[in-house]
């Protein structure tokens, strides 16, 4: 990276910091000066050293050229001379076939005496090989000595197969058949050569790095026959017959070419590869394992630089080489890691090691442009999304597969809830969730990310509230079926509800639990998410809580609808109210058994407002009252509500919410002239609610119209009077509906 430019002024203040420093400045110009004097002496120098190098370049370059041109000039001399010889010297065709039969004489020696050794010498190529390969990792000591022997085999065979391509089919089967033994042991060394490329950095470790000093000596020469087998080849392709002719003997020589170099750099690519499938085959089953045992990788880099390196020609840039095969098979493997769709917290793990492994290859000095390309695409964050994914995957499947399970048996009511250690119903789908989300919480906390841990929050957030949501739509529909056609359901209902309601306590309490340990863990940034998310999943269980429990209320009362049809009708002067009681006291001894305490007490504060306005409803709505036994009725039914709610509440408690009953039963005792006391009591608590007074009046039977007229005017002139507005609080007469005549009788009838 260049050096950031300094202007003139901030290097003048680099050294003018401070009043003192004027001071110093012929002190600081001298410094000055002798730093650009130095720096003049050397661009001197080095421009001079330039134009020398230059002037040397030149000379060599038009001495070259003067060297070209005269080789030029002889190679045409030479050509002229040899281009019709019969010119030259006239007794040239005589010497010709003369020489010729000379030299096919000798050939023809030659070939019959490599035929008749050629055996031999086999059996002793083939048990040097046998020998060397039985010890893959070294020492090779005939490595050298076979290949030298079998390159001049073949290089006699290629001379005998080509001499004997004019010659009958049957000729050249024998010889094919005379040379299939050195075909073969040729094939079993070049196998050989590739095994050793495959074993490169294990024959290092064995202390045999001469192995491979040999290696490249035969990948080299084998490298130099390819050349000149290609120039041979580019001769011929040149087109002119007499050059052909001229290479007639190098075409003897002519060969299949064996890339021996590509071979040995592709085997190196292999093995490091199928060295990263072994490992990764080992520890398929725990990704956390394999990324572990990948610490053979910068033990392998730091043993190649030191003792592989210098076995290879320069040319062959092997450190380049090793490092970025290494990098490649990496990131194939992590790959298909990926792919292969492990654990959240191997995710997790693997984010981590890619972290490891780029700053430990900047501490080996490795080039960043040698790691290409990057592990994952360079998408390694995408390890995090991919992790949360997993995360919000298995909270799903297994919220899903969890509900499935209990929504079957809610449905089903083929058992009774399960009793908790604490003696109270409840659900084991509700542990387990629980438990999955801790764990899943915990997984996002792993990440050290306070991003994760939200999103994971929030996910959370979404499963629980819809989880939530799906409950009570299943706990109506079921209330529904109970009220509409209880014979075609199960039983269980009341019980199942108990399970629920105390169910979502316990996660109520769960989640702010786990708010209060998590929120300390994470920056501000995220923590007002965390907060917010969890607060919301908990007013959420409080609130399906209060749903259930008003469920077991709306039970109560749906059994009571007979009963309460008949408070203050004809029945009602018999004691139809202690029936009431009696059912109620039924099913809060049951509920009280088997419900959270809290809830217990939320539930009895909602049955006795559901009391409250069933039976003042029913007061409001109902038919005529007999005065005086329906004032007397009606103390006998406030006293067994009293003695009733006065078992869970206490009095202190209860009397403000019961005063009501009997602000109500004050203004109906009271004489025509005096109702206007007790209405003020009464106003004073909950307004002037004057329909409501007005439906008692007219249900007292010692109170004709014109004395409901008066009471009602004298009422409505006090309400005016003292300007009687509603409390700033509804009260519980806000829940009173006071139903026409129509509807009244529709109800009775």
């Amino acid at each position: 990276m260049a050096a950031p430019t300094i202007s003139a002024a901030q290097a003048v203040g680099e050294y003018l910091q401070s009043p003192d420093d004027l001071a110093k400045l012929a002190a600081f110009r001298k410094k000055l000066e002798k730093e650009k004097a130095s720096i003049d002496a050397r661009l001197r120098s080095g421009v001079k050293e330039q134009l020398d190098a230059t002037r040397e370049g030149l000379r060599k370059l038009f001495s070259t050229r003067n060297n070209v041109q005269a080789i030029k000039d002889e190679m045409e001399t030479v050509d002229r001379m040899c281009s019709d010889p019969t010119h030259v010297v006239s007794t040239f065709d005589q010497i010709s076939r003369v020489s010729m039969v000379h030299r096919n004489f000798e050939l023809t020696e030659e070939m019959v005496n490599n035929l008749l050794e050629m055996n031999s010498k086999l059996d002793m190529l083939e048990q040097m090989l046998i020998e060397d390969r039985n010890d893959i990792l070294g020492p090779a000591p005939n490595l050298l000595r076979i290949h030298f022997q079998l390159n001049r085999l073949e290089a006699f065979r290629n001379q005998t197969m080509h001499q004997a391509k004019k010659s009958s089919a049957d000729t050249r089967n024998t010889l094919t058949r005379w040379f299939e033994r050195l075909t073969n042991l040729l094939e079993a060394f070049d196998q050989y050569v590739l095994e050793l490329a495959r074993n490169i950095l294990p024959i290092v470790r064995a202390g045999n790095p001469d192995v491979i000093v040999r290696l490249m000596k035969v990948v080299e020469m084998e490298a130099r026959e390819d050349e000149k087998a290609i120039a041979i080849k580019l001769v011929k392709k040149a087109g002119k017959m007499d050059a052909a002719s001229k290479f007639r003997s190098m075409q003897a020589n002519a060969r299949v070419i064996k890339h021996y170099r590509s071979k040995v750099m592709k085997c190196i690519t292999d093995s490091i590869q199928a060295k990263f499938d072994e490992v990764y085959a080992a520890n398929e089953r725990s990704p956390t394992a394999f990324l572990d045992a990948l610490v053979f990788i910068y033990k392998d880099l730091i043993r190649i630089e030191s003792d592989v390196v210098p076995c290879f020609p320069p040319s062959y840039d092997i450190w380049q080489t090793y490092v970025r095969e290494y990098h490649k098979a990496l990131n194939n493997t992590i790959t298909r890691l990926v792919k292969s769709e492990p654990e959240a917290s191997a995710l997790l793990t693997l984010h981590a090691w890619i972290k490891e492994y780029k700053k430990s290859m900047r501490e080996l000095g490795i080039p960043p442009e040698w790691l290409e390309p990057p592990l994952l695409e360079g998408k390694e964050q995408s390890l995090i999304e991919d992790y949360l994914q997993l995360i919000v995957k298995k909270l799903d499947e297994w919220s899903a597969n969890l509900m499935k399970t209990e929504v079957a048996a809610f449905t089903a009511r083929e058992e009774p809830p399960e009793v908790s250690s604490d003696g109270l119903y409840t659900t084991s789908g509700t542990v387990i969730f629980l438990d999955m989300v801790n764990q899943q919480v915990d997984l996002a906390l792993d990440s050290g990310q306070g991003l994760v841990l939200a999103r994971a929050i929030e996910e959370v957030n979404r499963v629980m509230r819809s989880i939530q949501d799906r409950w009570v739509k299943l706990v109506d529909t079921e209330y529904k079926k109970h009220t509409e056609k209880p014979e075609e359901v199960p039983g269980g209902l009341v019980e199942y509800c108990i399970a629920l309601a105390n169910d979502q306590i316990k996660s109520a309490d769960f989640t702010e639990a786990l708010s209060a340990r998590i929120e300390p863990l994470v920056s501000e940034k995220y923590r007002v998410t965390i907060h917010d998310k969890l607060n919301e999943a908990l007013d959420g269980y409080l609130d399906v809580a209060k749903k259930y429990t008003q469920t077991l209320i709306n039970l109560i009362f749906h059994d009571l609808k007979p009963a309460v049809k008949q408070l203050f009708g004809p029945t009602w002067y018999e004691g139809t109210h202690a029936q009431i009681i009696e059912t109620m006291r039924d099913y809060l001894s049951d509920y009280q058994a088997y419900l959270n305490e809290s809830l217990f007490e939320v539930l009895i504060e909602d049955l006795l407002d559901m009391y409250l306005v069933t039976y003042l409803t029913a007061l409001a709505n109902g038919p005529k009252l007999n005065m005086p036994a329906a004032i007397e009725r009606m103390r006998q039914d406030i006293n067994e509500a009293y003695k009733f709610f006065g078992t869970y509440k206490k009095m202190k408690e209860l009397e403000p919410q019961m005063e009501v009953l009997d602000q109500v039963l004050s203004m109906l005792e009271a004489s025509k002239s005096l109702v206007f006391l007790s209405f003020w009591q009464f106003a004073k608590v909950h307004g002037p609610c004057t329909q409501f007074v007005e439906a008692l009046m007219k249900a007292r039977n010692d109170l004709d119209r014109s004395g409901v007229s008066e009471v009602m005017d004298s009422i409505k002139r006090k309400v005016k009077e003292d300007n009687i507005t509603d409390p700033p609080e509804p009260t519980i007469m806000k829940k009173i509906v006071i139903q026409g005549a129509l509807s009244r009788f529709l109800v009775r009838t």
